[in-house]
């Protein structure tokens, strides 16, 4: 089966019913670029901030650039066309057959095409996928790419207090004796935190006949943990593997370094500390590997509605590439300034150096097909599809982190993790594909370095999923269910319908339940086990 979209309306103009040319007034002038017309605050950034260092022209930039929108922005606008008719077609069919039962509705999904013929079995060929997001399981933070300070907390929390945590969350329910938590540190919570603490390492990293929670020692020992209690007997993990490195001398370590299903543990000794110098063992902190990956967001968590708005999120995404992005803010009536944290270095058992990455894996979430920027103008003075600005920009951006032109490292596999939202079934995952080549090309890119995770959040691209995974076999890295949007989507798509159950009751009906289900078993059918992410979107209730 082709899986290809249709190029029969290249011609078409590009749509301005999104966000059109509303701000046209803002700008005093347009730079002319090549055959675009560029915001001066946007034009300003690319050639004096993102191609100073970088080993292409500002000619080339703009000229392929041009080439990028005049290629794929009809396309894009017939992408969007395509999904007009579609719902147009939908909604007429429910409105002339409320009492048809589900084989006829599903007979005039396939004739219209919203369901494609199924895709033979297959197995995804991606490459070079961090481990990060092909190996290792781990939570995903989403944050707001607009705010700096934002998005250096979100990068930076790959690594966090497990004491802080259980402390200011109601992982462990607040005790009736305990003080209020406006009051000051609660020595009782504070207890119940360390015993929580103490009985989570034994499940994590269990002791050969012993128990954390008795430790009065940690020392390494010809390549081994050793764990003394009071009374002098000394005992060595159940699994002595699970020792990955230390820092400080061995006899008496500043910390150490434990594994648990590829995330790491450290704990944290401090006698003179204001836990650790009334803990047996020492102990002040024990931190996790938290956050593995981060989404940096350019679409739902921010509104980014001009030039400016648009120049901001790419400068701070400029700042995360190399290594560079900080942040002032004022706290307890002082500045302070935030910065990218470092890679962790340790002392392995067998005594050489190790290092882990002190950030999170980055992806960038660019914008979904729907909207368009005029912070660029084409030939005819129309604002551009706002996905093929921030696919090409992205990219561009992210050369400092592929070629090695920072301070700071994000992929080792020399990928960039391009998240597409609000695809519309294969044919716009097609198109996308097809979108990051012609990026590749531009930039002298390998084939398939930009990598795609699709978000299945439209109708469409869930009950098309296997098909939308086929289009992009070779590029993804995830797909991911998204609660809120697909729901949306869901409500969009079937309003002629009958009115949709509440949101309180929507969480248990059966659709949400398979919806979920059958991301998971096709995703790990098409080949996704060590090579790519299956996620789940969180349940948004306030």
């Amino acid at each position: 089966m082709s899986l290809k979209y249709s190029n029969s309306s290249a011609n078409t103009a590009i749509p301005n019913n999104q966000k059109g040319n509303r701000c046209l007034e803002s700008y005093a002038e347009y730079v002319q670029r090549d055959e675009l017309r560029v915001a001066p605050v946007l034009c300003d950034f690319i050639e004096k901030e993102v191609l100073v260092d970088l080993s292409i022209t500002k000619s080339d930039f703009w000229s392929g650039f041009a080439r990028l929108i005049n290629e794929f922005a009809p396309i894009n606008n017939a992408l969007l066309q395509r999904r007009e008719e579609l719902q147009k077609k939908i909604d007429e069919w429910h409105l002339w057959h409320s009492h048809a039962d589900e084989s006829e509705h599903l007979n005039f999904l396939r004739d219209i095409a919203y369901l494609v013929p199924d895709v033979d079995d297959f197995k995804i060929s991606t490459t070079n996928v961090d481990e990060e997001i092909a190996t290792i399981p781990g939570p995903q933070l989403v944050v707001p790419l607009k705010n700096a300070r934002f998005a250096l907390n979100a990068t930076n929390a790959r690594w966090g207090s497990l004491y802080d945590a259980l402390y200011g969350t109601d992982v462990i329910p607040a005790s009736a004796n305990s003080k209020n938590s406006n009051s000051g540190y609660d020595p009782k919570r504070g207890k119940a935190v360390i015993q929580y603490v103490r009985e989570f390492l034994d499940k994590a990293t269990p002791l050969l006949e012993s128990s954390h929670s008795h430790a009065t020692h940690y020392s390494i020992e010809a390549g081994r943990l050793i764990v003394t209690e009071a009374d002098g007997r000394k005992y060595g993990l159940k699994n002595p593997d699970t020792l990955a490195g230390f820092t400080g001398p061995s006899d008496s370590p500043n910390s150490i370094l434990l594994v648990n299903n590829q995330l790491h543990i450290e704990i944290h000794f401090d006698s003179q500390g204001i836990i650790g110098k009334d803990d047996p063992a020492s102990i002040q902190d024990v931190t996790l590997e938290s956050a593995i990956t981060t989404i940096q967001d350019c679409e739902d968590s921010i509104a980014a509605v001009d030039a400016e708005d648009k120049t901001e999120v790419y400068r701070n995404w400029l700042g995360l590439m190399r290594g560079t992005l900080s942040a002032s803010f004022k706290k307890g009536g002082a500045i302070r300034q935030r910065t990218l944290t470092q890679d962790r270095e340790y002392i392995s058992p067998k005594g050489k150096s190790l290092s882990l990455p002190g950030r999170s894996l980055l992806l960038i979430r660019n914008v979904g097909h729907l909207m368009t920027t005029d912070a660029i103008l084409n030939s005819k003075g129309q604002a551009v599809p706002e996905g093929i600005v921030d696919g090409y920009i992205t990219s561009c951006i992210a050369l400092y982190d592929i070629q090695n032109k920072n301070e700071l490292g994000n992929s080792k596999k020399g990928s960039m993790y391009i998240v597409k939202p609000k695809m519309h079934g294969p044919e716009e995952v097609a198109f996308t594909c097809d979108l990051f080549g012609r990026i590749e090309d531009i930039l002298s890119l390998k084939r398939n370095t930009l990598k795609l995770g699709i978000m299945d959040e439209e109708r469409r691209t869930t009950l098309n999923i296997k098909a939308c995974i086929y289009a992009a076999k070779s590029r993804v890295i995830f797909i991911n269910t998204g609660f809120l949007d697909r729901t949306g989507d869901e409500i969009h798509t079937a309003m002629e319908a009958g009115p949709m159950v509440p949101k309180e009751e929507m969480r248990n009906t059966d659709w949400i339940a398979a919806y979920e289900k059958s991301n998971v078993e096709i995703g790990l059918k098409c080949g996704f086990s060590g090579k790519a992410q299956i996620g789940k979107g969180m349940w948004a209730m306030p």
